[in-house]
């Protein structure tokens, strides 16, 4: 059985929409961006205008880039609040994001729209996703320098208050360092064979892994064959 890291819905090539109806309006309180979510202006912008059409659907945004070049991609994660999404999922959130910016028309060039998962070794955008995933590997970066360094490795250990824990190794010793969440410009799960299993194990607990797909299905952990 074959496991993709997240589902993905993509809709190529959407030109940019001009409409002269009336064009309508979203309110966000810009406490709730962070950077994580939505980096550049547009990004922030986007982000604006498809929250409430997402969490209107029953999902969250997670992430939103827009990459430019020769063929621009809108990049749109999105998850249930339990952490999951299907296929299906992604397609039902790429149709009503595609209608609500063709409305509002933040992007000027044609572009592809994706809208896909996190996936397993996703990014932490969220305060709450570095409680929800604490214990696992992951690489943080920050904007500006915090002793001497901007990347830091090692294992979530949760949050305080408006700080981030993360377990890291300073000269041979374990010690557990406290970040401000707001200093923070990246922040990524690694991928271990520990994340993988625990992630496909709770796929499967919760029927999200279709076996009735398969002709057979294998389940390897720590390699005993169940």
């Amino acid at each position: 059985m074959h496991i993709e890291s997240g589902a993905l819905a993509s809709t190529p090539k959407v030109p940019p929409g001009k409409s002269n109806g009336p064009r309508a309006r979203f309110f966000v309180f810009a406490g709730f961006m962070t950077d994580l979510i939505a980096k550049a202006a547009t990004d922030r912008r986007i982000a604006e205008i498809i929250t409430p059409v997402i969490e209107d659907l029953g999902f969250e945004l997670v992430r939103v880039r827009l990459m430019t070049g020769k063929d621009s991609i809108l990049q749109i994660m999105a998850q249930r609040p339990d952490g999951g999404i299907e296929v299906d999922d992604c397609a039902t959130i790429s149709t009503a994001v595609s209608a609500v910016l063709d409305v509002e028309d933040p992007i000027t060039e044609a572009y592809t729209l994706e809208v896909s998962s996190p996936g397993i070794d996703r990014p932490l955008t969220r305060l709450k996703d570095f409680d929800l995933w604490a214990g696992y590997e992951a690489k943080l970066e920050t904007t500006e320098l915090v002793d001497g360094r901007r990347r830091f490795k090692g294992d979530l250990a949760g949050t305080e208050g408006d700080e981030v824990l993360i377990t890291i190794e300073e000269h041979g010793e374990e010690i557990t360092i406290g970040l401000k969440f707001d200093w923070l410009s990246d922040a990524k799960l690694i991928l271990t064979d520990e994340l993988i299993r625990d992630v496909l194990r709770k796929r499967k607990d919760a029927g999200q892994i279709d076996e009735a797909q398969y002709d057979e299905v294998e389940t390897i952990i720590d390699g005993d064959e169940e």
